[in-house]
Order: structure tokens, then C-alpha cells, then sequence
């Protein structure tokens, strides 16, 4: 799909739409892509014309977002185009402990590239209960921090049930995860039983594919993340809260073994900053996947 200018071969016309979303995938903050794919579209309006050059959006890229910015976001713009012509697809893994914004980063990426596959690991989870009995699977029939009340005679109980069932759902995962790759779809995938160490990207002649993991340093900003969660949810805030500690030992638990393993550790306070360094992981992954491909 060629950059969203209008015109070219397909005689298409300028789509505001798409040049916010192509900027957001960039890296552009929502607010300000759609500040500057308006300006495009009242230019071109004005001129009566349905086609704007690069060296033309750049220049309105340094008017709208500053010098700097606007000449970044039209670089990661062209880093954007060529992700596009690798024609591979793209396959996000989003780990980190219950709360963390999981899956609203999952969302805002997958809107930013236009990705229609999002799953969870519970999801996974929550269908192999239906298919082995808690005598049989126990810790897939708890949450993650509950996982080890099934193994109180464990030396660490809580870490040995979470890890426990991480590798029995992450079973499901893969089937899931190779299946969109013989297909050719592009899926973000987002939970708590994606473990650092536990998880296989694949090959970047294959995938453009990620892994990071995102936290939450701060304790009254995570409170607050299940506050949120409590609003839309039918699951209410205490069951979250009355074993904060050991969410939050669990985090501890998977950030570990992301720095370990060279898993990217993002910062979760600002979704959008967090989608932001997710999407600059993306962009780097597909420069990964062009030097393979040469």
C-alpha cells in the first residue's frame, strides 16, 4: 500500500484517514496526525487538487508539528511506506502483569497499523478450561496471581502456579501464533503468560514480529489502572486489589526475566507514549526484516 498522498496510479483520492493512522503508525502522537492530515486536506481543498508530494508534507509536517518533529515523523513515515512493501506480516506480543494496559496498547497498535487480528492469553486460557478439568490442569482454572493456590506446597507457590500455567496456555498460543503465520495474517497478542524466555518470535523472513513487555514502576498509578477496569468490567476492583502484592511481585517476576533476556521493558504510565515506543519497535523490526530479505 503506497503512502496515503493521493492520486499516483491508482487515481485514489487524499484520505485524511489514512494519513493520520500511517502517522500514528509512525509514531505521531494521535492529537497532533490528525492535526496534520487536516492541514493536508484544507491545503489541497484550497488548491482544488487531490495529490500533495512528500517534500511538499514535509514541509507542513514542520509547520504543524516543528522543525523537529515534523521532519522525524515524515522520516518514520517513509520507515512506515517500507514496512508496507516488505509484505510480510506483522506479529506483536505485548507481555506484563495484570493491570498494566495490556490490551489497550494492544488495541491503539493494531489500529495503527491496521492490523484486524487481537487476541489475549485468556482468551487461550479461558478455552482450554472448557476442554481439561482443574484435577487435570489446575492452575489454568485461576488467574494468573491465583495460579499458585493450587500449589501451596511449593517453594514459591505464587511464581511456580503463574509460570505453571504460562507454559500450559502458551501451548495454545502457539498453535495460534503459527497458524496466523502460515496464513500470512498480521496479529497483535497481548498477556500475562507471554514470559520472557518462554516465548519464540519468528524468523524475520517470515514476520515482522515484536516482543516487549510493559510495566508499571509506579504503585498508585497501577491502583488506578484497576479502578479504570472497574468501570467497564463486570470483575470488580477488590478482587484485583486484595492481592495487589502479589500482582505487583509478579511483575517484578516478569520484568526480571524481560531484562535477562533482552526483552524491551516499557514504561506504561502514558498509553500513548507506550504505543508510541512499541510502534519505534515495529519500525525497527521491519529494517531487521529488509536486511534478511536482501
Amino acid at each position: 500500500m503506497p503512502l496515503p498522498l493521493g492520486g499516483g496510479e491508482l487515481g485514489l483520492p487524499y484520505s485524511r484517514g489514512l494519513m493520520a493512522r500511517s502517522l500514528m503508525a509512525a509514531g505521531v502522537a494521535g492529537h497532533r496526525a490528525y492535526a496534520l492530515a487536516s492541514r493536508v486536506h484544507d491545503e489541497l481543498r484550497e488548491r482544488r487538487q487531490g495529490r500533495i508530494e512528500l517534500e511538499r508534507l514535509e514541509a507542513l509536517a514542520v509547520e504543524v508539528l516543528g522543525e523537529e518533529e515534523g521532519r522525524e515523523s515524515i522520516q518514520r513515515l517513509r520507515r512506515y511506506q517500507e514496512l508496507r512493501e516488505l509484505d510480510l506480516p506483522i506479529m506483536v506480543f505485548i507481555g506484563g502483569a495484570t493491570g498494566t494496559g495490556k490490551s489497550t496498547v494492544a488495541a491503539e497498535l493494531a489500529y495503527r497499523f491496521g492490523i484486524t487480528r487481537v487476541t489475549s492469553t485468556d482468551f487461550v486460557r479461558q478455552t482450554m478450561r472448557a476442554f481439561f478439568s482443574s484435577d487435570f490442569m489446575p492452575s489454568i482454572h485461576q488467574s494468573s496471581f491465583e495460579a499458585g493456590d493450587a500449589y501451596p506446597d511449593a517453594d514459591d507457590p505464587l511464581e511456580f502456579g503463574f509460570l505453571q500455567q504460562a507454559r500450559n496456555v502458551l501451548v495454545g498460543v502457539r498453535a495460534s501464533s503459527e497458524r496466523a503465520l502460515e496464513e500470512g495474517w498480521s496479529l497483535v497478542l497481548e498477556g500475562v503468560h507471554l514470559v520472557p524466555g518462554m516465548v519464540e518470535l519468528p524468523r524475520p523472513d517470515l514476520a515482522v514480529s515484536v516482543f516487549v513487555v510493559l510495566s508499571i514502576d509506579d504503585e498508585d498509578e497501577h491502583v488506578r489502572h484497576f479502578r479504570f477496569r472497574d468501570e467497564d468490567s463486570e470483575r470488580p476492583e477488590s478482587r484485583y486489589l486484595d492481592r495487589f502484592s502479589d500482582i505487583r511481585r509478579l511483575q517484578e517476576v516478569i520484568v526480571a526475566r524481560a531484562r535477562r533476556t533482552g526483552v524491551p521493558v516499557v514504561e506504561n504510565e502514558d498509553a500513548d507514549a507506550a504505543a508510541r515506543t512499541v510502534a519505534d519497535l515495529v519500525l525497527d523490526a521491519a529494517e531487521r526484516s529488509r536486511t534478511v530479505a536482501r
